[in-house]
């Protein structure tokens, strides 16, 4: 028989704490070099990075060894609360001047976001209801339900004119809808549909970019768009981010100019570096190896969530993970993506890397969730791989 510290020792996943804070040392040393070159220097960024991390590993450890089914009882709260700070920010949200997009709030000297706090509590939320319609979630009605629950917050994000953050959202709440146990007689003629959308979108914006291309400024609408179907498009204007990212990217080459030394990044040419272009001063720092080390990171990461949510006590606590996998999963391949020219640029940040306090302090506590799912899972193998 195992004592209760033997069984705690091997249903914790060591795995998963170290690759986060190897990510967010790796995060620490991006943040600071592209911070150097700006006026306020690279310590109030690194000051403020580490505070919201070191915060944010007290409440995962607080959260590793509270039983998550607590949060299942709370979840109608939660859900409300969640869409109460969402619909606080269309009325008295601010950014747009900055950032594009009005998803911040100010409470006295403190500036946050809500839409982040309120991932990490939709995603409880809808877990728990998915759970507590498992037996019948097939159900016509059922399901029309899930689709509102889930349409609820998307929506409010949407009405901050935060595309980025909204899409996020869809994704992760799609996802765990995939995994609920849902029949494909409903999943296969969604996916049918939303693939000739995007097929359809595909030839129209194609069409309006090379009639844009031919002098049409009413298409302009569409830059960001245009960006997206060719790099090549507005290189100094809204093309420009992507242009300079996708540079410094290929001019690192397999080694990179070294640690501190990127000229793109030193010099100001990317903008917003430390935050969505973050990838951009990586790779042209340290490489195609230290893209590889870093994506190989976040595979490793990903994958103790798939392991921790296939041997979960409940549906509940697989949700979870699957849900905070989802929001993982998207920032990640967006981020990766939009630098590299792959994806619509969405201001969307990367996971322990790049900078921000309350998406750093959430991203910690999230890890504290999903380990704690995993202490309580089914059964536990003698060596924890």
């Amino acid at each position: 028989m195992f004592t209760d510290d033997d069984r705690f020792i091997k249903r914790f996943d060591f795995i998963l704490l170290l690759t986060t804070l190897a990510l967010v040392f790796c995060g620490l040393i991006a943040v600071k070099s592209s911070t150097m070159s700006l006026r306020a220097g690279s310590m109030h960024y690194l000051k403020t990075q580490t505070i919201a991390f070191v915060l944010g590993l007290i409440i995962a450890f607080i959260l590793m060894f509270i039983d998550y089914e607590i949060y299942g009882h709370l979840y109608i709260p939660i859900y409300i609360l969640s869409n109460v700070l969402l619909i606080a920010v269309v009325f008295w949200g601010y950014g747009a001047e900055t950032w594009g997009a009005n998803n911040w709030l100010r409470l006295g000297p403190i500036s946050f976001q809500p839409s982040e706090i309120s991932k990490f509590g939709v995603i409880i939320a809808f877990a728990k209801f998915i759970d507590v319609k498992q037996d019948v979630i097939n159900n016509p009605l059922v399901v029309l339900q899930v689709i509102v629950v889930a349409a609820i917050p998307v929506a409010l994000v949407m009405l901050q004119e935060d595309l980025g953050t909204a899409v996020v959202f869809a994704f992760f709440l799609v996802i765990m809808i995939f995994c609920s146990g849902i029949s494909y007689k409903y999943i296969l003629p969604v996916a049918a549909v939303a693939a000739i959308i995007l097929i359809a979108g595909y030839f129209f914006f194609s069409q309006k970019l090379e009639e844009c291309k031919a002098g049409d400024e009413s298409n302009f609408r569409y830059k960001r768009i245009f960006v997206f179907l060719d790099p090549e498009f507005d290189t100094q204007g809204d093309g420009y981010q992507v242009h300079q990212a996708r540079m410094a990217i290929g001019s690192g080459k397999i080694y990179g100019r070294g640690l501190y030394k990127g000229v793109q990044n030193q010099y100001g040419f990317i903008p917003t570096k430390q935050t969505d272009s973050i990838f951009a001063v990586w790779c042209e720092e340290l490489g195609f190896l230290g893209g590889f080390v870093l994506i190989m990171l976040y595979a490793v990461f990903l994958s103790r969530f798939v392991r921790i949510a296939k041997h979960a006590n409940d549906l509940f606590g697989a949700e979870i993970v699957i849900g905070l996998m989802g929001m993982f999963l998207f920032h990640i391949l967006e981020n990766i993506g939009m630098n590299m020219g792959m994806m619509p640029v969405t201001g969307i940040p990367l996971p322990f890397v790049s900078y921000g306090g309350t998406f750093m302090l959430l991203n910690v506590a999230s890890v504290g969730m999903v380990i704690s799912v995993g202490l309580k899972k089914k059964r536990y193998d003698k060596y924890n791989f």
